[in-house]
């Protein structure tokens, strides 16, 4: 079967989910990943469908008008002044299809993390939802290391890591440490590139809005694709200047055809 992909939000930010599905559509993406438990960030919508009933009904309306599956919701982060029960917001995604939650750490408290996990991972279950745990360069849980122990920690079978290719390449993983793990472990996959240029830029700029497209960056992308297991790859490639350049359907469009001709090369 050939690799299937999904829209991320961070792709296209600062849009609707409606829109965002769209978008998916128009670009011939396989599913698309909504962003229904927001970070409050300026400029990002604040989606929350337990509680607006309407805007549910007409996602929903939305990914059947369009043909579109929900693969993924997102970003249930680990922190001390945030919720302890997101059973409606899983429960609502998976009304739609989703099978896949995104998440990441954000204590320096690892033992609060675990107990967390653990809990979230017994809610998702009660809805047929996987966790997937990320390792952001700009969170407080930062290596595949660390990730892996966390999930060793935990013992949930529906808790799985998360590999978004840029942490991958910053944080120095290789293929062999790759193969070097039970491919079960691993969930989503993130892809983007991280630019050969850096020049008067900081990482934390290119995380939230400078990543290449596929194949036109630094990063080993053939060999840790062929180290990972082939699972579905969720196009999170936010890069403002090409947004402005191409707008959010021709930037988006341009992810999934750059995406596509690199596993042409696999």
């Amino acid at each position: 079967m050939p690799r299937q992909f999904s829209l991320a939000y961070l792709t296209t930010p600062g849009i609707d989910p409606v829109e965002q599905i769209k978008i998916a559509r128009q670009a011939d993406y396989d599913f698309v990943s909504l962003r229904t438990i927001p970070m409050g960030q300026e400029g990002e919508p604040q989606v929350h469908l337990e509680s607006d009933p309407a805007l549910m009904e007409k996602v929903r309306q939305t990914l059947k008008d369009c043909g579109m599956k929900l693969f993924d919701i997102e970003l249930l982060r680990i922190r001390e002044d945030l919720p302890a029960d997101y059973r409606p917001a899983f429960e609502k995604g998976a009304e739609l299809g989703a099978t896949q939650v995104l998440t990441s750490v954000w204590t320096k408290d690892l033992s609060f993390a675990v107990d967390r996990y653990g809990a979230f991972c017994e809610q998702a279950s009660q809805f047929g939802l996987t966790l997937n745990l990320e390792f952001p360069i700009v969170s407080e849980l930062t290596s595949m290391e660390g990730a892996l122990a966390l999930q060793d920690q935990v013992g949930a079978p529906n808790l799985k890591i998360l590999m978004d290719m840029i942490y991958v390449h910053k944080t120095g993983v290789t293929p062999e440490d790759i193969r070097a793990v039970d491919p079960s472990r691993f969930g989503v996959i993130h892809l983007c590139d991280w630019p050969a240029d850096m020049a008067g830029r900081q990482d934390v700029e290119v995380v939230r809005g400078g990543r290449s497209y596929c194949g036109e960056g630094v990063v080993d992308l053939e060999g840790i694709l062929k180290a990972l297991p082939e699972n579905v790859c969720s196009l999170e490639l936010p890069n403002l200047k090409e947004i402005e350049s191409r707008g959010r359907a021709g930037h988006a469009a341009r992810c999934l055809e750059t995406a596509k001709a690199l596993f042409s090369r696999l």
